[in-house]
């Protein structure tokens, strides 16, 4: 490999990290390549070396965001036995991970794949990935058969979700409150 090509490699994790940057505090309308590139001090050209537009850009970012999710939340459940608590774990795991000082958590959480109309089908098939954890557990859950897995599941994934507007750290911790939003679910089925 040429020295020009390893130069232009290793600079994609600063591209993806100042445009992950950017995007959480700025939005995708409100983010331009070239704001990227100069706040990387490169020229605006040298983007189009990783990726033909800000559409792909955005995707990788989208990819490294909902990854992060997935790896918090597939190692906080691994090897639990008991359903309830595999939720617990689920919950807490998604919190902790889309709650963290982390720019691509930030964006995964403030775009949404509507927001761009050009990518919204491949911005969507990365969140559907993630949703499919909790698909999974919960269809292991024992609940009364009018309960609908897929509402639940919605339920659950909008109010973990929107932590990040309601969420003051220093008050609750993202434990404390997966149990009680898991405690609220399991009670009100069981009641």
């Amino acid at each position: 490999m040429s020295k020009k090509t390893v130069g232009q490699i290793s600079r994609l994790p600063n591209i993806l990290d100042k445009a992950a940057e950017l995007f959480a505090i700025n939005g995708y309308r409100g983010t331009s390549i070239r704001d990227i590139m100069n706040a990387l001090g490169m020229p605006s050209g040298s983007l189009y070396y990783h990726f033909s537009s800000k559409e792909d850009l955005l995707a990788a970012v989208y990819k490294v965001g909902v990854q992060h999710v997935i790896d918090s939340v597939e190692n906080a459940i691994v090897g639990e036995d008991d359903p309830w608590v595999r939720l617990e774990k689920a919950c807490t795991a998604h919190l902790q991970a889309i709650l963290e000082d982390n720019s691509y958590a930030q964006v995964i959480s403030k775009i949404m794949p509507e927001d761009v109309p050009g990518d919204t089908e491949r911005l969507t098939e990365l969140r559907d990935a993630y949703e499919m954890i909790f698909v999974g557990v919960i269809r292991d859950l024992v609940l009364p058969p009018e309960i609908c897995r897929k509402s639940l599941r919605l339920l659950l994934l909008g109010g973990l979700n929107w932590s990040r507007i309601w969420y003051r750290s220093g008050r609750d911790s993202p434990a404390a409150i997966a149990t009680e939003f898991v405690k609220i679910v399991r009670k009100s089925l069981s009641a």
